[in-house]
């Protein structure tokens, strides 16, 4: 499990901050934020005082990585990219999530390492890691200021034949009482834009693979674009699905079988395909997974039910 709780022993008095700069190789900014959330313990007890002298012995949780062999599909001395699974988290959602990709990202290159962007649990594809705090800047800058662009592909529901484009303004979703959806169109929203290619369609499965170009970054901004214009993304459990199942689902009782019919798809059909940025040099990386030929997670058009409303 990636968060371990360890006993150390601290030689001699010094402050607190102090011994986990030491034992870590962490910054004052980093060992301080150990502490504010608690994650010292003397006796059992959470020091949350910086400045606060320990000696003997104490407990730190803090996170240990441990790889499953998924290695970079590129890196140089600044950044990695990963092709990321489709059911593994990008950073830990609690201390107890047993594996993320941050697992990789540290066990490669250590505690300064970290993911420069998110993709969503269930979205398979690219993902950007940096190698140290300078790279990380420089590349969180890149995604704020648009200079890095993407491209994802997905499987929707239905046919689309023509190009378009969506520039629907997204707005968070603050009740969900009435729906899971994490955002929704709004005049009172973002601003946010969204380019469509598609690129095949199957008659069979009635379902359109599609090239999705998005210039802004907005929380779930493909889903909830596609969605609007009645081709949700099969498979996804938020959008295009009632809000029984939805909610069935995030509480995990809804059965895969029941999770085909409802949704479309075993697995959200959302593949972060491309990166185009600039870092010194130019570099261009394309995904070695074969997205397009994962038909077989897509259900039957015959069985499947959507709520596109």
């Amino acid at each position: 499990m990636p968060f371990v709780k360890e006993k150390f022993t601290v030689p001699k008095k010094m402050p607190a901050f102090l011994f986990i700069m030491h034992t870590f190789n962490f910054t004052q900014g980093q060992a301080q934020r150990v502490l504010a959330k608690g994650r010292l313990l003397i006796n059992g007890v959470s020091i949350f005082n910086t400045g606060k002298s320990i000696e003997g012995e104490v407990e730190i949780v803090y996170f240990k990585p441990s790889s499953k062999g998924n290695t970079p599909l590129f890196h140089n001395k600044d950044f990695m990219i990963f092709e990321k699974y489709s059911g593994v988290l990008v950073h830990p959602n609690t201390m107890a999530t047993p594996y993320s990709l941050l697992d990789e990202i540290r066990t490669i290159a250590g505690d300064n390492a970290n993911a420069v962007h998110r993709i969503d649990m269930e979205t398979s594809g690219l993902l950007l890691a940096s190698k140290h705090k300078r790279s990380e800047s420089y590349l969180k800058m890149s995604f704020e200021d648009r200079s890095i662009q993407k491209s994802y592909l997905a499987w929707v529901d239905g046919k689309l034949t023509e190009p378009f484009s969506s520039s629907e303004r997204i707005k968070i979703n603050n009740d969900y009482s009435q729906t899971k959806h994490k955002v929704f169109i709004s005049d009172e929203g973002k601003a946010s834009h969204t380019d469509f290619t598609p690129l095949e369609y199957d008659e069979t499965l009635d379902a359109t693979l599609v090239a999705c170009y998005p210039h802004t970054g907005r929380t779930h901004q493909i889903r909830v674009h596609l969605f609007h214009v009645k081709h949700p993304i099969l498979g996804d459990p938020i959008y295009g699905t009632t809000f029984k199942a939805s909610n069935d689902y995030l509480e995990e009782k809804l059965s895969p079988e029941n999770r085909m019919i409802e949704m479309g798809a075993s697995r959200l059909m959302l593949h972060a395909q491309s990166l185009s940025f600039k870092m010194v040099s130019q570099f261009h990386i394309e995904s070695k997974s074969d997205f397009k030929n994962m038909k077989d997670l897509i259900c039957e058009k015959e069985r499947r039910v959507f709520n596109k409303s």
